[in-house]
């Protein structure tokens, strides 16, 4: 068993607070780059209304 402190963790790249490894995450942990949905959303959201102006 692993602590939480011993599994890797990225920085989100959207509001750039660190996140740990979650067992979800297993398969793909090298293409995540967000910490949770919302931050996803919110990038994706940002992204589309640079693209209109």
């Amino acid at each position: 068993m692993r602590r939480k402190g011993d599994l890797p963790t990225k920085v989100c790249a959207h509001c750039g607070k660190p996140f740990a490894w979650r067992k979800k995450w297993a398969r793909d942990w090298d293409t995540v780059l967000y910490c949770s949905d919302r931050c996803r959303r919110e990038a994706s959201a940002e992204r589309a209304r640079r693209g209109r102006a």
